[in-house]
């Protein structure tokens, strides 16, 4: 029997092209890099040991966020504490600066617009999938996208109270 595959991909070939955004959700989600690599490897460990069987790549996209998210979620339920971590370093992952400077602000936000935000802006999910990752109303998202977005522009020293 050979080694598993997920939408046409290997197992390395999975972990290489979406390592970045799982890490990418786990750091949003812990604000705290070393509970966030538990988390991602933990996300991993999941996809190579269930092997589900995905349509296509969307779809094992979509698991791997939605798993991320929980392993964050239990992670914190299991932990009852949060430590805020002021500086991620650049070297830690790859992003452009356009997406540091965002995840910088997002990192100031509380949990459900910023894992909105993220998977909005940095992922570039439509309303409509990240209603379906996290299992909510896309209504419910749209406004969490509206208020997130108030939120992060009070953050930029925008004016948002005032429009």
């Amino acid at each position: 029997m050979g080694a598993p595959m997920f939408a046409n991909l290997s197992y390395e070939s999975v972990v290489r092209k979406y390592a970045q955004t799982v890490m990418g959700v786990c750091v949003m989600r812990l604000q705290n890099m070393a509970d966030a690599e538990d988390c991602f490897q933990n996300s991993f460990i999941k996809l190579y040991t269930k092997a589900p069987d995905f349509k296509d790549e969307t779809h094992l996209k979509a698991w791997l966020i939605r798993v991320a998210i929980n392993e964050c979620n239990n992670y914190l339920r299991d932990n009852r504490r949060f430590v805020l971590v002021g500086n991620i370093s650049n070297d830690t992952i790859t992003k452009s600066e356009d997406e540091w400077d965002v995840s910088w602000a997002l990192q100031r936000l509380s949990s459900p617009y910023r894992e909105v935000l993220y998977l909005h802006y940095c992922e570039r999910y439509k309303v409509s999938e990240i209603a379906e990752i996290l299992g909510k109303p896309s209504n419910t998202i749209k406004t969490l996208l509206k208020r997130g977005r108030e939120k992060l522009k009070a953050i930029y020293g925008g004016d948002a109270g005032n429009e």
